[in-house]
């Protein structure tokens, strides 16, 4: 499958502006795919053989005019205040290092200590339904957005999700410095299934596992940080009404979560009783994330008061506040539209946007029905 990945087009661009670029993602979404298509001066920082070869190269690497590649750079600590002396030699030479890292925090904390105001950051998501317009929306619902996971071949779905997290919780996370025990992760990463998109409360999952909820919330914490987790907060304003203020937490990638709950088809995902918080994460993910990809800067929250008044998701964009509420339905009613309305007027909301499986958009200069094939189309 040949796909231009709408990241490269801004890695690319940020490459021009830039001495370093870091090109962050969860494990298998293409990372080294995609650097490795710009340039063939690589070096994979999991592998002592490929430090041992940056030591020895590394004078020439600092004047060669390629662009030189550091995958999982997070691994490397050393390698930062190299990269510093490198780029403040000549400051005004862009385009020549891309760094890739699985663990934001981890390289995060490095580019701030070293590379600050020297590197722009890039995340790359798994596949978006606008990157794949070919591809029906319950399709990549149903499986994800990971190459192998069932973009290239639907057949690997699901059994490459159940690989990839028993090779994340037995080698990955305890390489990156989680110190959970394997079987705890996989255990909490079944739990945290059980509750995507929903309220996020650490004290009842921990009372599950045995582990307090300082404990659970730093594990949660360490899997945002591997791009497998999304807290998504509560709005919060000065309003009359009392407002929730725990987040919600979300499975970002739709394959995963289904092959942790069991869900092997399509038939399947429509009888559970969680497929509306399924779709909600989808719609979620995919509005985020293809912004995102389009380099447009946003807030997000989602909005709900304790009598029950809510919307799923609040994006300011553009200096335009959106209320976008989503629906599991191809047939959403005025009452659903009434709904949305009486609680976008509470937070002020410039557009409203009830986003479901419809073939029948409706469009007004404030409010919106349609797909998410056409709403995506409107955000960008």
């Amino acid at each position: 499958m040949d796909v231009l990945r709408k990241e490269k087009i801004l890695l690319q661009q940020r490459l021009k502006s830039y001495p370093a670029v870091a090109l962050v993602g969860p494990r298998q979404s293409g990372k080294t795919t995609l650097a490795r298509s710009l340039s063939t001066a690589y070096f994979d920082l999991e592998q002592e053989a490929e430090r041992l070869r940056l030591d020895v190269e590394w004078p020439s690497l600092i004047k060669t005019q390629k662009l030189v590649v550091f995958d999982e750079a997070q691994m490397y600590p050393t390698l930062f205040p190299r990269l510093r002396g490198a780029i403040d030699a000549d400051r005004r030479w862009n385009g020549r290092f891309l760094l890739l890292g699985s663990v934001a925090p981890a390289l995060m904390q490095q580019v701030s200590e070293s590379l600050a105001g020297r590197l722009s950051l890039v995340e790359l998501s798994p596949f978006t339904l606008v990157e794949l317009p070919d591809t029906p929306p319950r399709e990549l619902w149903l499986r994800g957005g990971f190459p192998d996971g069932g973009i290239l071949s639907s057949s690997l779905y699901p059994q490459w999700q159940k690989d990839y997290l028993t090779l994340m919780t037995q080698r990955d996370l305890p390489n990156w410095g989680l110190s959970a025990k394997p079987q705890v992760m996989q255990r909490l990463l079944k739990m945290l299934a059980a509750v995507h998109g929903q309220l996020w409360n650490a004290s009842q999952i921990g009372q599950s596992l045995g582990l307090s909820y300082h404990t659970v919330n730093d594990y949660v914490h360490f899997l945002e940080g591997t791009f497998l987790i999304r807290k998504l907060h509560p709005w919060s304003a000065n309003l009359k009404k009392r407002l929730v203020r725990s987040p919600k937490c979300y499975w970002r990638d739709s394959g995963i979560l289904h092959s942790l709950l069991g869900v092997h088809d399509y038939k399947m995902l429509l009888n559970q009783p969680w497929v509306g918080a399924s779709w909600e994460g989808f719609v979620i993910e995919q509005i985020l994330n293809t912004l995102n990809n389009a380099a447009q800067s946003l807030e997000s929250w989602f909005f709900r008061t304790s009598d029950g008044t809510e919307i799923d998701l609040l994006i300011r964009h553009r200096n335009i506040l959106w209320a976008i509420e989503v629906k599991l339905t191809s047939n959403p009613s005025l009452e659903d539209l009434t709904r949305l309305n009486r609680a976008a007027d509470m937070v002020g909301a410039d557009k409203r946007v009830l986003v479901s499986q419809t073939t029948k958009s409706a469009k007004g200069s404030d409010q919106i029905s349609c797909s998410l094939p056409e709403l995506l189309k409107i955000l960008i």
